[in-house]
């Protein structure tokens, strides 16, 4: 296998999406591993298993950062295998979603593994979602499997600590927009960086729903923020969401 074919999977896990369009629905998590954004303004520090570095980032940090966390990530070497990891949470009285996160997933959106898996669970009747930060332009020409797909778009804002230039391809963020049926806008947001003008602009002329949810890697963290960024959909008419999962079980893995 080639290095740009290599696909490695972070964690699979079974509980209820906690954010978005399809919050509270029963799901099947696959998390693949490798980013092109680092989103240090989020401010998640975690301690490195290589050597004991303090690394900032996302929430999402050992599915970033391939350096210090590739020992603990599975290599897939075919999509039976990543078919076999959705298996084992099905049983026969619930039909839960498939959502495909990361890191940034659309990394591998070329690859075969990738697309194999995706067009047999969307031929076996499941829900996909990917969670995406939209930087990446998908032919949907070339891959029409895609249009069947909903797009959780988490386009990242000034607060990631992310250039303009590097988190914002509105050529993409259009492309998915206008070739997918229930795909949806999902900001973080937090008391001192709403960010109103920056949403608008880059939201401006599509038609999809837009959802805000709170920053926080906690319950407490999330508490700090979750009033002004309702206030902040009122007064915008945007959906307000929380984090669900985060709620329930704070920063705790697998949920």
């Amino acid at each position: 296998m080639k290095l740009e074919d290599e696909l490695y999977l972070v964690e699979s896990f079974y509980s209820i999406q906690g954010e978005g369009r399809f919050a509270g629905r029963p799901s099947i998590f696959l998390r693949f591993g490798g980013c092109n954004l680092n989103c240090f303004g989020f401010g998640v520090q975690l301690t490195s298993p290589k050597d004991g570095s303090k690394l900032l980032g996302c929430d999402s940090i050992r599915a970033t950062n391939r350096e210090h966390f590739l020992k603990s990530w599975k290599k897939i070497k075919n999509s039976k295998e990543l078919l076999n990891e959705v298996e084992k949470y099905i049983n026969t009285t619930c039909k839960p979603d498939i959502v495909i996160t990361g890191g940034e997933p659309l990394l591998h959106h070329k690859k075969q593994i990738f697309l194999e898996t995706i067009t047999k669970l969307i031929k076996d009747g499941f829900r996909i979602t990917i969670e995406t930060n939209a930087t990446f332009k998908i032919d949907f020409e070339i891959y029409p499997i895609y249009k069947e797909v909903t797009f959780s778009m988490s386009v990242k804002l000034k607060n990631s600590g992310e250039t303009k230039e590097k988190r914002i391809n509105q050529k993409a963020i259009k492309d998915i927009a206008t070739n997918t049926k229930n795909s949806f806008f999902k900001f973080v947001l937090s008391k001192n960086s709403l960010c109103e003008e920056e949403i608008k602009d880059i939201t401006k002329d599509l038609n999809i729903p837009i959802f805000c949810m709170p920053m926080g890697s906690t319950s407490k963290e999330l508490a700090k923020n979750d009033k002004a960024v309702a206030s902040f959909c009122i007064k915008n008419c945007y959906n307000y969401v929380d984090r669900m999962h985060i709620r329930l079980w704070d920063n705790e893995e697998g949920r």
